[in-house]
């Protein structure tokens, strides 16, 4: 499958590197827009993107392997994440990582047969005092218990 932006979003981008006084110093946006786009940034996605700014392909598979927080493959159309370092481990992340297994029916490291949920455990999300805690997608959630985690999910189906 040929990966490309439609119209419009090709419109959209080309807003976007307009504000850039070149390619270079807009990748990063591209990247990003990219990721939203398609869900994920692979090599095929590097190629389309160094075609579109004139780089090369090595060029942006380089910044793409550089910055670890691009998605370098498909996730779900909602990717939670659950921090597992000790604080939020001590409060209860293992037991919420178990209750959004059953939930989802998935493990962590899957997505569920529709794509709508993937699920992670990662590393501190930088809310300690907060804990235990799950990003979906870019939005933090906090205190997290069963009841609250089937409101969060139930406003997203």
């Amino acid at each position: 499958m040929v990966r490309e932006f439609s119209k419009e979003a090709l419109k959209e981008l080309e807003g976007i590197i307009n504000q850039f006084p070149n390619a270079k110093s807009s990748l990063m946006m591209v990247m990003r827009f990219a990721e939203k786009e398609f869900g994920y940034i692979d090599a095929e996605t590097c190629q389309y993107i160094a075609s579109l700014l004139n780089l090369s392909p090595a060029y942006v598979y380089g910044n793409l392997n550089f910055y670890f927080h691009f998605n370098r493959e498909f996730h779900g159309k909602y990717r939670i994440m659950v921090c597992c370092t000790l604080m939020c481990h001590m409060k209860g992340a293992g037991d919420i990582v178990s209750y959004l297994e059953k939930k989802l029916g998935i493990k962590v490291g899957e997505r569920t047969h529709d794509g709508k949920f993937s699920l992670e455990k990662v590393e501190c999300l930088g809310a300690c005092h907060k804990s235990p805690m799950m990003q979906i997608n870019d939005k933090d959630y906090y205190d997290l218990t069963n009841d609250k985690i089937d409101e969060i999910l139930d406003k997203l189906e």
